[in-house]
């Protein structure tokens, strides 16, 4: 069978790089974890990997392109990953090669050391990747892929230090960027964020032992109760007779969490910060409702992701809210080798109207974003094909203008449709009777800064917003990125 290709329709939305996940103490820890990974498949659906280790088998690991469904669930397969510690990870490309058909490119990485062996899962982009790789390769560095996250181990080789977590340290002073990182030696499980804390990743606790996970869903699933956040620039070092131990080998900063994972990333059900993340994305529907109200005769969201804006917008506006656009459920993210026929049915093949409840109405439709709006304009076909008699689209995030470089599959500026239009051309563009976004500071009111956002002390990552990058991207400005001029 052929590696799988991304989904031809889902090429209008963001789309993360990956989950990570681990634990330790517990007896066949790889079951664990690929139940983990179940949970986190939305983060990544390209491919998957595990790596285990037993005292007697020492480590060992499987990498696989496709669901984890398709291929950590196979009794022949987790028999191969024996030990009560195991790491995973699933993975959307980013940095490297996009799409890559190359197992090299699936983690988690592994390195042996003089002190034993240690594998490594990234979720997030080091934005000095080009530079550091450049400089390790002229030192002497074999890569064995094109993913950024390959730095860390080589750093790791190169360091001084007497035992791993030391070495990790050292290599993640190097980097800069996002990171939240899962690792395992023979004995440890160690879970690291960057400074800012871009990306998420949460402890759990399960029966004696211990869990990591990019979000708490990953936790609920394994029945681990969920004890907190890793902390921004917080290194936690887990072993069975110590437990956890906690270090902040970074200088402190303010954080900057990626507010998208309020928006669209992360699953509903997990909580972000203390806060639902399907509360705070009905509460973006409350806000914009109040922002951009329009009269109309149902709120619809496009599903999945607009769902909780859309039931939020209904509840603030009285409108009543309806599902005009029904998903197949089975149509996945992946589909293998589509033809050209089926590629030019394009949406259809994943959205279909529900005719008899839209006709004659004025709908208001409530999606997360609006990327390049090639799916915005086919969904809008759709709905006025059905016989709606208006449109009005309601956007669950600001306009999306700059790129993302921590992280998240963002088209180049160019291609972003907000980088090149004003909300009312992107309006005529679409062909609809009414566009509006949620304001910056409406969306910081709805993750709960009542003041909206302090443009001295943005409390989250919004970059891809407010082209305020956090970290600057050193490689894309080597390449010639134009970062926003100052105001």
């Amino acid at each position: 069978m052929r590696p799988f290709l991304s989904h031809p329709f889902d090429d209008d939305k963001l789309k993360e790089e990956c989950g990570v996940f681990g634990v330790i103490g517990v007896s066949d820890a790889a079951n664990f974890v690929a139940l983990g990974m179940h949970a986190l498949q939305h983060r990544g659906q390209e491919a998957g990997g595990i790596v285990s280790h037993d005292p007697e088998q020492g480590f060992n690991s499987a990498r696989r392109f496709g669901y984890v469904r398709d291929n950590f669930t196979d009794p022949d397969t987790m028999a191969t990953l024996p030990g009560a510690l195991a790491i995973g990870h699933v993975r959307y490309s980013t940095a490297g090669s996009k799409g890559s058909t190359a197992i090299r490119d699936v983690q988690p990485f592994f390195g042996e050391f003089a002190m034993g062996g240690a594998a490594v899962a990234h979720n997030g982009n080091l934005t000095n990747a080009a530079a550091l790789r450049r400089e390790l390769i002229e030192r002497g560095s074999i890569f064995q892929s094109s993913s950024d996250s390959e730095c860390i181990i080589h750093l790791m080789a190169r360091s001084i230090q007497k035992n791993i977590p030391e070495r990790m340290k050292d290599a993640l002073r190097r980097v800069e960027g996002a990171f939240s990182v899962v690792a395992m030696t023979r004995t440890k499980l160690i879970g690291v964020r960057d400074p800012l804390g871009v990306r998420p990743l949460v402890i759990g606790r399960i029966g004696e032992g211990w869990a990591l996970s990019s979000e708490t869903c990953g936790l609920d699933i394994i029945g681990a109760e969920f004890i907190r956040e890793v902390e921004p620039g917080e290194m936690v070092v887990i072993d069975e007779t110590r437990g956890i131990e906690s270090f902040h080998p970074f200088e402190r900063r303010a954080a900057r969490f990626c507010i998208f994972e309020h928006v669209y990333f992360s699953r509903p059900d997990s909580i972000l910060g203390g806060r639902s993340v399907y509360e705070t994305r009905r509460q973006i529907g409350v806000e914009l409702a109040k922002e951009a109200p329009v009269d109309a005769d149902l709120v619809c969201p496009v599903p999945d992701s607009g769902t909780p804006a859309a039931i939020g917008f209904s509840q603030q506006s009285g409108i009543p809210y309806a599902m005009g656009i029904i998903r197949n459920q089975y149509m996945g993210r992946t589909f293998i080798e589509p033809t050209e026929q089926i590629r030019n049915m394009g949406v259809r093949l994943k959205l279909n109207v529900n005719r008899a409840l839209i006709k004659g109405k004025r709908v208001i439709l409530v999606d997360d974003s609006v990327v390049r709006g090639t799916t915005s304009r086919k969904i809008k076909d759709m709905i006025l094909d059905a016989g709606a008699a208006e449109v009005h689209f309601r956007i669950a995030s600001p306009p999306t203008a700059w790129p993302c470089f921590y992280g998240v599959d963002t088209p180049e500026r160019g291609k972003l449709l907000a980088a090149n239009m004003s909300e009312d051309e992107m309006r005529d563009w679409i062909g609809v009777d009414s566009l509006r976004f949620i304001s910056l500071d409406g969306l910081y009111r709805a993750v709960g800064e009542a003041g909206g956002r302090d443009p001295n002390a943005p409390r989250y990552c919004d970059a891809c917003f407010s082209g305020d990058y956090p970290v600057a991207p050193s490689d894309k400005i080597e390449q010639g990125f134009e970062m926003k001029a100052a105001e």
